[in-house]
């Protein structure tokens, strides 16, 4: 396990408090997005399409603390845009740090070499670097050469300074399990502590849709890398949980209010890779007000092929807490990968979802009366 056992306990006696306290929706890592302006123009981001107004704002120190002190959450990962173009972004790490939050930087690592020199190492601080596979594929996706070779430098540099550095990689249509499990091996021997991974969702504003990976393709390639990583002690900062559900061994409903999204925009509704919901102006409103029952997979077809970990990472951690021995048979045994995988959620529309003509086949409803279809 990659997370230090300090952060493991602790957020786990939040999440235990929560549960004594009876409290059905509450926050395990609080998404800020100070801002959208960014110094990349990646062809899958959902976040930079959007007019110099917009990309011109910026959350004050205040509101990202007044965010952070509304909702709670033990974590929070600070993304964007780019983090490190906010002027006021070493102030509000360290706001988040004497609050004695985990704080994950996220970042594309252009910027960090200039600035590392205003970040102490931390325990409640890590570099989360963004890297979406090996020099190629990393270019490809960032769509700008030498990126790659920049990461890897700084990410050398803030170790050997003793900073916390982890790895954001998304994986998108035409990865191999061996390309991804050479990355690992890249990523293991480089010493990051942990490599966070999952397969793209198709943000609605994305300039390219068709790198996104499908469902079943995600979980059969996610079998074929934990094939090739079988006894290579790769570090993965999730759950154990989630990963086995990347490889297709439970059926999992997302749990959006887990990661609620404060931007410049205010929360979102419900998660930060949905656009167009609508926004409250508080977290209270947020968790009070938003339809919950609207959204996730087998609900709203925009959520048909999502598997991220910000939907599904906090459903895999409340899981450990119900099923504690299910949890550990799969973190000694690893992902199962062979066999059939587990049931897929049902999938129950108001409306037949536009654009996937894949989904034809109607069947009668389990409840008699309903005017839903069940899109096979």
């Amino acid at each position: 396990m990659a997370v230090p056992l300090i952060q493991q306990y602790r957020v786990g006696r939040y999440i235990l408090e929560q549960k004594l306290k009876r409290i059905k929706r509450y926050p395990l890592v609080l998404m800020l997005e100070p801002l959208f302006r960014c110094n990349l123009a990646c062809a899958g981001c959902g976040k930079i399409d959007y007019p110099s107004e917009i990309l011109n704002k910026r959350l004050s120190y205040e509101d990202c603390m007044k965010a952070v002190d509304e909702c709670g959450a033990p974590m929070v990962s600070i993304a964007g845009g780019e983090p490190l173009i906010h002027k006021e972004m070493r102030q509000i790490v360290e706001g988040y740090i004497e609050r004695k939050k985990f704080v994950y930087l996220c970042t594309n690592a252009i910027l960090l070499d200039k600035h590392m020199d205003s970040y102490e190492p931390s325990k409640y601080l890590t570099f989360s670097i963004h890297l979406d596979g090996d020099r190629e594929r990393h270019d490809a996706s960032v769509c700008r050469t030498g990126v790659y070779d920049k990461c890897i430098a700084v990410i050398k540099k803030a170790l050997g300074r003793g900073f916390r550095v982890t790895v954001n990689c998304t994986l998108f249509q035409g990865e191999t399990a061996d390309e991804v499990g050479q990355f690992m091996d890249n990523m293991m021997e480089l010493g990051v502590e942990g490599v966070t991974i999952s397969p793209g969702y198709s943000y609605e504003r994305a300039p390219k849709q068709d790198v996104f990976l499908k469902k079943t393709g995600s979980k059969q390639l996610f079998r074929d890398i934990f094939k090739v990583g079988k006894g290579k002690k790769w570090r993965f900062n999730q759950s154990t949980l989630y990963l086995d559900f990347l490889a297709g061994n439970q059926t999992y409903h997302c749990t959006p209010w887990g990661n609620p999204t404060r931007n410049v925009f205010g929360w979102q509704k419900p998660c930060y890779l949905l656009v167009g919901e609508g926004y409250a102006k508080t977290f209270k409103e947020l968790i009070n007000d938003t339809e919950w029952n609207k959204y996730g997979t087998g609900v709203n077809p925009k959520c048909a092929d999502c598997m991220v970990h910000s939907g599904y990472e906090a459903t895999a951690v409340d899981d450990t807490f119900v099923n504690p021995l299910k949890a550990l048979k799969v973190f000694l045994k690893g992902p199962k990968l062979k066999g059939s995988m587990a049931p897929e959620v049902p999938f129950y529309y108001d409306e037949e979802p536009e654009n996937k003509p894949q989904l034809v086949q109607k069947l009668t409803p389990p409840n008699k009366g309903s005017s839903k279809k069940r899109v096979a």
